[in-house]
This record gives structure tokens, sequence and C-alpha cells, in this order.
């Protein structure tokens, strides 16, 4: 009978003990906001034993300089915990104490050092970790030249980096163009000129030399002269470097127009000039190069072709060998995807599959058969091939539900196998060089990341991180994909967001956050404060066409909130509206055209497309070809397609609003100033209509949540405070009615 009684005792003090623990779960808050932690800048070792990265939190983008966006000698490095994680055991390295400003991480191929830029006092300095020894040291450059913000390339035996360097007289000529533009006195803008001023400064500031520095002594040999450089390679064999070389002519109002791009090799051996692989061309062409640097192929047309350096001739891959129609010979059109690890073969992808492509020989096979219907067909990631060349690895995410994970294709017997399939997200995903040990980032769709290591069959994983032990003591929201009709029938998708505490039956304030297109989900700081206010969040998807993009959000949006009414979950008259920069221009223009919402909040988001197209000076002509071929989906210039242009400014319809509406900007915003946003604030003033308009004197893009930290509070606050306000005066006159 004691036995007995002793069971059941335990049996409730565990079930006390789970729901207490569940009770005295604390809400989410913006302070925790700010303590979530991830791992980024993630870089293996070609040998998978170490993962290194750095350890961040909200409170890394705090007390930028906005001001000073490109300023020639500010460097602004994020601050963060720098680790180096064993993947076999999961233990640490610490090579600093406390927090640094390290960027630009890679591993020396002899996968027992790191090398790194540290930001100190606002310069750049080169550091070396030697992990066996958990030795820190600086390279001290002979000559002492400026380093530049770009990435570390180590040659084959692991001796020496590539640097990207200032020449000796750059800070100089720089400071004057950004000082002429900014203190004047005087400022001239001449359109003769072949650049725009800020265009220019951009220019300078991406000017640099390249250096061989010597990681046991420091000493530098310049390897190429100042230029603009990209793509630096190192061939296995340690004999040539290879890069791309670009040469801007003039500010460009066309895509693709104004530069000129070169790709060339070195020989690290001799005192040569350089040998060109791709003469100076309007048309950029972009490489993809074999594991040893020696083989290169390339897309023209749709024709795969490859070279092997040094060689004069390249060879057509595909020409002549598949058609589309064989009777009009109309030939299928190709992408690269990957070379094979031995270097003989290529992948290539076209509309109708996958393919595997000789690349010495002649043979081209069609390996993969996609499905006709694309919209219904999963996607598929390319990740890597394994060593023994049967296996190619994808990524696989289901377009239609919540079914994402791995798969793997096999080469000899042709089939796709499904390695690990659910609803949980997985990114990041490195590969060992030996595909032996994969790494990547896990999440179950509504915590934190972490970071895993797999094996090649993805059966197991085990945890390398737990960066938020703390955040299972908090409320968080739970997500669910939806779908819905907008009102020209088509399907779309949107995250909803459930209120902490949720109770089945009861009726919530809905909160939307909008933007584009969402589909996945994963830890989102936003809509779990949103949730902890005891609100529903919703990030609904809208089918932007061009020409007419202000009509989208309207017929999607909407939609998507009469289906949360119809189904009981949400307080009809209690439904807001917020967005951030081009999700804020989509609140202020929906306003204009519905009063569905209690209240609507637009947070450093433009309100008047035509005045903003010169509006973002540091940016150059960005908000030009946004709205004529980019983002903003005109799809003319002003004076092809005045209407749309006029339709699409939210406050030429100000007189429109019924809506209380809240701006948020940050004076230092280089990308969308508050300038802008102020002419909704001084068009609804002027008209009698509920506005409020909060400028944060130290903020950038995101106002109040790019400031400091005092800022970021005061933002969240001032959303919740004008959220709770509108949606009691919606209380209020639903009692007076009744």
């Amino acid at each position: 009978m004691q036995k007995f009684n002793f069971y059941y005792l335990s049996i409730f003090l565990w079930i006390f003990i789970v729901f207490s623990s569940f009770a005295q779960k604390g809400a989410f808050t913006a302070d925790d906001a700010i303590r979530v932690k991830s791992l980024g800048n993630q870089t293996l070792s070609n040998d998978g034993k170490y993962l290194a990265g750095i350890i961040r939190d909200g409170s890394a983008r705090f007390d930028t300089d906005h001001f000073r966006y490109q300023d020639p000698s500010y460097t602004n490095v994020y601050p963060g915990e720098l680790v180096i994680i064993n993947t076999d055991d999961a233990s640490e390295i610490r090579p600093y104490e406390e927090k640094a400003r390290v960027t630009s991480i890679t591993w020396a191929p002899n996968n027992t050092e790191i090398a790194f830029l540290e930001e100190k006092s606002e310069k750049l300095h080169l550091m070396v970790f030697d992990i066996a020894r958990k030795k820190l040291r600086e390279i001290t450059i002979t000559g002492s030249p400026i380093l530049a913000d770009s990435d570390l390339t180590w040659t084959a035996d692991s001796k020496s980096l590539i640097v990207h360097t200032r020449e000796s007289g750059w800070m100089t000529r720089a400071m004057d163009l950004y000082n002429e533009a900014t203190k004047g006195p005087i400022v001239v803008y001449d359109g003769s000129k072949p650049f725009l001023k800020w265009d220019d400064i951009r220019r300078i500031n991406l000017l640099t030399e390249v250096h061989q520095v010597n990681v046991s002594n420091g000493k530098a040999v310049k390897l190429l002269s100042e230029s603009e450089y990209n793509g630096l390679n190192v061939t296995e064999d340690g004999q040539h470097l290879i890069f791309t070389e670009n040469f801007r002519l003039k500010t460009a109002y066309e895509r693709n127009k104004g530069t000129e791009f070169q790709t060339a090799y070195l020989d690290l051996t001799q005192q040569d000039s350089a040998k060109i692989i791709y003469p100076r061309n309007e048309k950029r062409r972009d490489f993809t190069w074999t594991e040893s640097k020696n083989k290169y192929a390339w897309v023209d047309s749709g024709y795969v072709y490859v070279q092997t350096l040094g060689e004069e001739n390249a060879r057509n891959l595909t020409k002549g060998k598949e058609y589309l129609d064989e009777e009009n010979k109309k030939e299928v059109k190709f992408s690269i995807m990957a070379w094979s690890p031995q270097e003989g073969q290529l992948m290539l992808s076209s509309d109708k599959g996958y393919w595997l492509a000789d690349a010495v020989g002649d043979n081209l096979e069609m390996i993969y058969e996609l499905p006709e219907d694309k919209v219904e067909t999963p996607n598929l990631d390319f990740i890597n091939w394994s060593q023994d060349e049967r296996y190619l690895f994808f990524s696989y995410s289901n377009k239609d539900k919540w079914e994402r994970g791995f798969t793997r294709f096999d080469l000899e017997t042709k089939q796709m196998e499904n390695l690990l399939i659910d609803t949980n997200l997985y990114s990041n995903v490195q590969a060992s060089k030996d595909g032996s040990k994969y790494i990547l980032s896990f999440s179950d769709g509504d915590m934190p990341s972490n970071v895993m290591a797999a094996d090649a069959s993805f059966n197991s994983m085990k945890a390398l991180t737990d960066l938020n032990p703390w955040i299972s003591n908090k409320k968080l929201t739970r997500s669910e994909l939806i779908s819905y009709r907008d009102v020209d029938g088509k399907e779309l998708k949107g995250i909803l967001y459930y209120p902490v505490d949720y109770e089945e039956g009861k009726k919530y304030p809905l909160v939307c956050e909008v933007y584009e297109t969402f589909f996945d989900n994963g830890f989102n700081s936003r809509m779990n404060l949103i949730a902890n206010q005891g609100y529903f969040g919703l990030r609904p998807s809208v089918d932007l066409e061009i020409g007419y993009p202000g009509e989208a959000w309207v017929k999607g949006i909407t939609s998507a909130i009469n289906k949360l009414v119809d189904e009981g979950k949400v307080d009809n008259d209690k439904v807001g509206v917020h967005g951030v920069s081009y999700g804020g221009y989509a609140t202020s223009l929906l306003i204009t055209q519905t009063d569905r919402f209690a209240a609507a909040i637009n947070i450093s988001g433009k309100v008047n497309i035509i005045s903003f197209l010169g509006d973002s000076p540091k940016i150059g002509t960005r908000n030009y070809s946004a709205a004529e071929v980019g983002q903003d989906r005109i799809g003319g210039s002003l004076w092809d397609e005045p209407l749309k242009y006029f339709e699409t400014t939210a406050v030429l319809h100000a007189d429109r609003i019924k809506t209380p509406h809240l701006i948020l900007t940050g004076e230092g915003d280089w990308n969308v100033p508050g300038t802008n946003s102020r002419e909704l604030y001084y068009a609804m003033r002027r008209l009698g209509k509920d506005v409020v308009w909060i400028n944060y004197l130290k903020g950038g893009h995101g106002a109040g949540w790019a400031s400091n930290e005092s800022d970021y509070h005061d933002q969240w606050k001032r959303i919740f405070d004008f959220y709770e306000k509108q949606f009691a005066k919606e209380k209020k006159k639903e009692n007076t009615d009744q």
C-alpha cells in the first residue's frame, strides 16, 4: 500500500512541477529581445573539425553612427564573442575573454589557424589565432599599410595571406572628397561630370591594393596596384592568384551599365604582368572554379564553356547536344550548379531538369527530370557532391507546407532519396571537404536557432551550441502557416503567430507586419513581443504586379484578415498594421485605400515615391532603379508612367486616410531619409487627420530600433501604447453603439 501511494505521489509531484514551471514563465520583453543570441559568420575548417563564428545579441548594432555612412575613416565592425567550436565534442575555444570587433574570418588550409581582421580605434588589424597553442597574435605588416574591410585569402601552404590595403595617399584623397560633400562650405553638383558626387565617393572607397603578407614575419609584397578588386583565389599549387577587376566609368541609370569587368591571373612565382582570362567588358562574366582553381566554367547565351587556366581555347559542352524542340532546333539553356570533386564533370540545370556534362568528353545527360508544374515542385538547393562522386546532396523545402530537410540523388540508380524531411527549419549548411560531416543551424520554427553537427546520412544530430537556455522560461508565440485567396483568387500564404496564453474560442486583436512574401517561420523577436501583448501577429504575403504595386496589399492583406475574422480568432474592429522600410511604404499606401485598420505604423518607409527619387544621395541612383525596374515595380520612369507614380504616392491621397497613423523615422537614415516620411505628417496634420511623427535623432534605418538602447525601448513602448490606445477606442466605440 505504501509503495502504491509513493508511486502516485511521485506522479503527482512530477505533474505539479511541470505545471508550476509553465505557470511561472515570464513575459518575453524588449529586454529579452536584445538578449537573444545567434552565431553568425560561421566558417568551417576544411577537415570539419572546427567551426569558427561570432556570437552576437541585439545590442551589437546599437550606437552605430549612421551619419558617417560612406565616411572613408569610419570602420564599424559589430562587437561579438569570437568562438571556435570543436565539432566532435562541442568544446569551445575563446581567443578573447570579452567581446571583440572581428570580421573576415578565414581558415588556413592546414586547419590549425584562423585569420581575421579586428577593429580597434577605428582601424583594422590583421590577426592570426593558432588553435593548438591557443595563441593569438597580431601580424605587424611591413610599411604599416591601412587595411581595408574585405575578405582574406590564404595561400595553399598556409604561410601567407592575400590582403586588401590602401595606397599611401588614399585616405587624404578619399577624405577630401567626403568632407567637400558633407562640410563644404560650398558643394557643387555638376551634371557634366561622369559620376554623381556620392557615387564618386563610393568609387574611391572601393579602391585597394593587394599585398601578400608572410604571417611569420609580416613581410609584405605588393601584388596588384590600386584598383577595385574582388573574387580573389589562389590555385591549389600556390602558383597563381586569380582576380576580377572592376572599372567604373560613370554613373549609369540603367542596370548593368557604367562599369566594365575583367578577370585575370598573376603568376606568384615570377614578376610577370597579369594574364587576361576575360578582357574588359560591360557584360559581367561569372566563373565557376574547380576546388583546385585550375579549371573554370561559365555560361554565355545559355551555353556552358570550360577552360583550363593557362590554355588558350575553351570547349562548349552543350551546343548542339540537346534541343527543346527537335524540329525547330531550339536548344536548351543551361546554368552551372557545381564541379565534381575530381573535376571531370559538371552538374548543370535547366527548366527541364538536372544534367551531367563531361568536362573532357562529349557526354551530356539529363539525370533528373523536374515536374512540369514548377509551382508545385519543392525547392531543391544543391549543397554538396560526395567525394566518391556517387551522391548529390540537396536541401529540400515544400512550397505548400512546412516540410523541410535534406535529400540526396544517387547517380548510379538515378533515384532521389529523402534523408531527413520534417517541419523543422534548417539553414547555414556547410560540409567538410570530404563530405563526412555537415554543420547547420536548426530551429523548430519558433525557438532561436542552435548549431548542430550531422553525418552525411542526417540520421542523428548533435547540438554544438545552446545559446539561449534562459528563453525556455519565457512565454513565446507559436507559429502556423495559413492559406488564403486574394481578391483575384490567387492562393497566398501567411505566417500566423498566436497570442501567448491563447484560449480557443476567444477573439483577439490582430497586428499585421507587411512587406512582400512570407513563407518560412523561424524565431521572430518582433512577433513574440506582439504575441506577449495579447495580440495575434500576422505576416501576410501579397502578389505584387509590375505597374500596379499599390493594389497588391489591399487585395491580399484584407483577404487574410477576413479569413481570420470568419474563423472567430480575430476581433474585426481591433486590427493594426505596420511595416519597416518597403513595409512602411506599403502601410502608408494601404491606408489611403481602405479604412479597414484601427491603427497603422510606418517605420522608415517612404510616402512620396516622386520626391524619393532624389532623396537618398548617399546610395546614388538606387531609388531611380528601384522605381523603374526594381522593388517598387512601377515598370517605367516618372516621365513614361507619371500616373503610376501618382497612384503609388501616399501623400497625394492623404485626404482619403481615416486610420490613425504613427510615423517613426531616424534622422541618420541614409536609406529612406526621414524628410520623406515627414511629408505625410505635414499633409495629414493640414487635413486634420490623426497623425504622430517621431524622429529619433540618433536613429538610422529602422528608426529607434536602429539607434541606442534607450531609443530601442522607447520605440517599442510607443508602438504598444499606440495600438492599445486605438484598440481601446474601437472598444469604447463598440460599447457606445450598443
